[in-house]
């Protein structure tokens, strides 16, 4: 390809909405335009790279046994009701009507189409195991699009999903896509690593996340880790604190006390000189426009999507004042943010108050509580006598660097992440509801056992970006780079240095490199700051130096530059490349 020709232009400006590099860097170097709010279009550049890590995922993909087919974009609102995720997926599933009356969706994900399809074409354990994938644009109406690829609202996905007859032929095919994932992801470049994670709206028991860790502004989640091999997601993540917490208080007995503009923790903790182990703390959240109240530890946090979990809702946020003093108004109190407890909360619109106490609470006594009162808390509490423990008790804390590891009790390191692809352990939560069953040896019909398996494709692409630049632009790594190289003549009408640029892009081609000519009449500066912008692996420059039969040779990634001949700087790239494959 000849620079003159490529459909490209680089910006001298980052664009003024992006908040994270791969953002930034992808819009300034030509790679993507945005089209409307978390929609992209991918130009030349960016086609070529989202090419690159689809034919390595459809590579190890197949080879691991998989076979891809292609499910449509717009799906029927029928099966989604088979399943129950149409009223439960929430405002991420772009609903549409259709001429007819026919109520439709946006593909998010295609569990449902593919257990269609399975329940019509599989019908015996002679024809299982099977694993069929695709690679498609998905679409999700994201509340706040943002990170450009990384958090966009239409997305390119390889999804693949599992049928087997056992929930050992499952392990066997999770560890089979976890192995493949590993080697996908090497192959991009990506230095990944497989964490444990929440299922969300996907289902199943046992999922993971794999993350390229990065200390960049579009780490989307904690992942905590330890030497002995743990990780988890931070909405999955469990610790055991360390011992020594004081979670007794002096009170004796029972008794409310005035406790004056205590609307914080640290202000009920100077006020009544504590520490705050020996504080529960209500929050109120809203999980499906009902209230819910989380009692925790104070010197603790909230999970939210381990809350959400323990309710089993689908959309959660914190109660605002507006909504806090409403409910308590409706149960007859009068306080405010700071005071509130679980006494006396029954009801809220006519829908009982639900109650989830995380497991820090209940060894605390003689704790301090808000009681609904108005600059008064109880102090010498109990539970079973003061206060009733909920039913529900359940692990809903935010862990935190340095508490122990649940395996090996070493402290717990944090790092953050981008999540690039998943790994799910469905069961039978699609196929029991939507009646996809097979016919067992024994004559008798049984659910598909199913697994689901999720990779990023244009995430992947954005991960990249953020793992791999500098001040100056972007440094793909060789796998799923646009070009493999640039051909830089300094001067277009020195017909030496042009004859040999041209020579070295003529030999690059024969041999199977994919590189590019910068034959633009440019100052050498231009050309130069283009191609570290855009990223270019390898870089050889022909100027002065070629009359002593020299060149510059730069390697993008590093940043280094010598001086070679131009056989040798050739021979290089011809190696690295045909290594590649």
């Amino acid at each position: 390809m000849r620079m003159s020709k490529l459909f490209v232009q680089t910006l001298r400006e980052f664009p003024s909405d992006a908040e994270v590099i791969s953002h930034k860097l992808l819009v300034r170097a030509g790679y993507i335009r945005k089209l409307a709010m978390g929609v992209y279009n991918y130009l030349p550049l960016m086609w070529r790279v989202l090419k690159k890590v689809e034919n390595i995922v459809r590579e190890e993909m197949d080879n691991a046994g998989a076979q891809e087919l292609l499910m449509p974009f717009v799906q029927p609102k029928e099966l989604w009701e088979e399943s129950g995720r149409w009223g439960a997926y929430g405002g991420e599933l772009m609903r549409l009507t259709d001429r007819h009356g026919r109520e439709m969706c946006l593909g998010p994900t295609h569990e449902e189409i593919i257990t269609a399809i399975a329940r019509d074409g599989l019908k015996s354990y002679k024809q299982l195991p099977v694993n069929l994938y695709q690679i498609q644009s998905k679409f999700r109406d994201e509340r706040r699009p943002r990170f450009g690829l990384l958090r966009g609202r239409e997305f390119i996905m390889k999804d693949a999903y599992s049928f087997d007859t056992s929930q050992e032929g499952l392990d066997k095919e999770y560890q089979n896509m976890w192995n493949a994932y590993t080697r996908i992801f090497k192959r991009c470049g990506l230095d990944t690593k497989a964490v444990q994670s929440d299922s969300g709206a996907i289902g199943g028991k046992v999922s993971h996340e794999f993350m390229v860790i990065t200390d960049t502004d579009a780490g989307e989640n904690d992942v905590f880790y330890c030497d002995c091999g743990y990780a988890a997601n931070s909405n999955h993540a469990i610790s055991v604190l360390p011992a020594g917490a004081n979670v007794t208080g002096n009170w004796q007995t029972p008794q409310i006390i005035d406790t004056p503009n205590t609307h914080s923790i640290e202000e009920l903790c100077d006020f009544l000189h504590i520490e705050p182990t020996i504080i529960v703390k209500s929050l109120v959240y809203i999980v499906d426009k009902n209230p819910v109240i989380a009692l925790i530890r104070a010197d603790k946090n909230v999970e939210e999507t381990k809350l959400l979990n323990a309710i089993g809702g689908n959309e959660i946020r914190i109660a605002v004042a507006a909504e806090i003093e409403d409910i308590m108004v409706q149960n007859g109190f009068n306080a405010d943010k700071g005071f509130i407890g679980p006494n006396g909360l029954k009801e809220y619109n006519g829908v009982p108050i639900k109650f989830v106490a995380d497991k820090t609470v209940t060894d605390m006594k003689n704790f301090v509580i808000g009681i609904n009162q108005k600059d008064k808390h109880g102090v010498g509490y109990n539970w079973g006598s003061e206060v009733d423990l909920p039913q529900t008790v359940t692990d809903v804390r935010l862990v935190e660097a340095g508490e122990l590891c649940p395996d090996c009790g070493k402290p717990l390191k944090v790092t953050r992440g981008i999540e690039v692809g998943n790994i799910f352990q469905l069961g039978t939560k699609y196929s029991e509801p939507m009646n996809a069953v097979y016919t067992d040896i024994d004559g008798k019909t049984k659910p598909y056992i199913m697994g689901c398996y999720g990779i990023g494709i244009s995430r992947t692409a954005a991960a990249a970006v953020e793992a791999h630049h500098d001040e100056n632009g972007i440094k793909w790594p060789l796998g799923i780079a646009p070009y493999h190289a640039v051909v830089i003549p300094v001067s277009t009408k020195d017909e030496l240095q042009m004859k040999v640029a041209e020579d070295i892009y003529k030999t690059l081609i024969k041999h199977g490199v994919e590189a590019v000519i910068d034959d633009r009449d440019e100052r050498a500066g231009v050309k130069f700051k283009d191609a570290d912008l855009i990223g270019f692996p390898y870089r050889i420059t022909v100027g002065k130096g070629i009359t002593d039969g020299l060149v510059e040779f730069k390697v993008r990634e590093t940043n280094e530059i010598s001086d070679i001949k131009p056989e040798e700087a050739a021979e290089i790239i011809i190696t690295a490349v045909t290594n590649l494959k």
